[in-house]
């Protein structure tokens, strides 16, 4: 008999052991492991190219599954987003600027969206460039960053004036034409940004105000696109030109300062000394805006302009946020010199407008060329 209970006692402990064995290598056991266990809701989102590392970064991939969501982009120009993408496969769509999210607001009859972050346009470039622009009149030290005066540069391009022409240029006497090197205009937002900005100072210090007006500011804003010749799509190329070519090829690039920013506080070494940020004086600010096209969509954005830890991860990846000490302090601990406060900010044309704009100058490049 008491043989008999010792096999029946051993033989409920190995299935004990066993079971345990089994749900230890399932990680199973906790709360927290059920929960992670969790299938996640898939949401899809076509995004500008240059929020891809942002939606990639693993911090950020974790921070949406916390919330049940597995956020997977593609990604296309903001002008594309609006104007040739198919929309119906996507929750949300995350343009660049505000024109194209308006216009997939209006064509689709949505009344919502977030703006959880945004960067003002900004001109990557070197000491040397920024001081002999100073000595030209048409830049200004700030102590560490720079503005361009947009005027002043407009009247150098009109004249074709080429650097080795500058008085006292000692630092870069080259022949090339004074430009700021840009993305192609009928591509990417960055570009269609720099014209928004020239076609303000063109037009008196005043918006675009309907398509008819594009006439008036076409000659003046054709060279500094028709003088650069071939223009990339994307500003990551032309940027990457400037790290890495340096100041023979790429002496200054229009660039977004959240690319400048988010390089910089890396530490990887890319971002030399004599590099330095120029802020076109009037300019305008790439308003991130997400267009939810689904309720899935809709949390997206609720999270990324709500949740502290999406926010914060927005300023590791150089965007400025509603809380402007966040970045602040960010750039400070980096050691990165940025425009403390943003002065004389416009905005861009309507969509409509701004189309007529880029149609205008397309048009004037294609009869050049050809």
């Amino acid at each position: 008999m008491r043989r008999t209970l010792s096999l029946v006692v051993a033989g409920v402990l190995a299935i004990v052991v066993i079971v345990t064995i089994v749900v230890a290598a399932s990680g199973g056991g906790g709360s927290n492991d059920t929960a992670s266990q969790q299938p996640l809701t898939v949401v899809r989102g076509v995004i500008g190219s240059e929020k891809k590392p942002f939606f990639s970064d693993p911090r950020v991939r974790a921070a949406f599954a916390d919330a049940g969501l597995d956020v997977q982009v593609d990604t296309a120009g903001s002008r594309s987003i609006a104007n040739t993408v198919d929309l119906s496969k996507y929750d949300f769509a995350f343009p660049a600027g505000t024109p194209a999210a308006l216009k997939i607001r209006t064509d689709r009859g949505i009344t919502t969206s977030y703006v959880p972050f945004f960067t003002p346009m900004a001109i990557a470039t070197f000491t040397p460039i920024a001081q002999l622009l100073e000595r030209a009149g048409v830049a200004t030290d700030h102590g560490g960053w720079w503005s361009l005066d947009m005027h002043a540069f407009l009247d150098l391009v009109a004249k074709q004036t080429r650097w080795n022409q500058l008085p006292t240029n000692t630092e870069y006497p080259v022949s090339k034409f004074v430009l700021v090197t840009s993305t192609d205009v009928t591509t990417s937002n960055s570009a269609a940004m720099y014209a928004s900005i020239a076609s303000y100072a063109a037009n008196g210090d005043r918006v675009l105000g309907n398509p008819s007006q594009v006439d008036d500011v076409l000659d003046e804003l054709t060279p500094i696109f028709e003088q650069q010749g071939f223009t990339e799509q994307s500003s990551e190329a032309p940027f990457e030109d400037y790290l890495s070519i340096g100041i023979g090829k790429t002496p200054m690039v229009m660039v977004y300062e959240s690319q400048f920013v988010a390089r910089a506080a890396s530490g990887d070494g890319s971002i030399t000394p004599d590099m330095v940020l120029m802020y076109p004086d009037p300019d305008i600010l790439s308003k991130h805006t997400l267009v939810p096209l689904s309720p899935h969509g809709d949390k997206v954005g609720r999270l990324l302009q709500d949740n502290p830890r999406l926010q914060h991860l927005a300023v590791v990846y150089g965007f400025r946020t509603a809380d402007p000490t966040d970045f602040q302090q960010f750039v400070a601990d980096h050691k990165v010199q940025t425009a403390p406060q943003l002065l004389n900010i416009v905005e861009p044309p309507t969509y409509d407008t701004l189309e007529a704009l880029i149609n205008a100058l397309d048009a004037q490049l294609h009869s050049s060329s050809g």
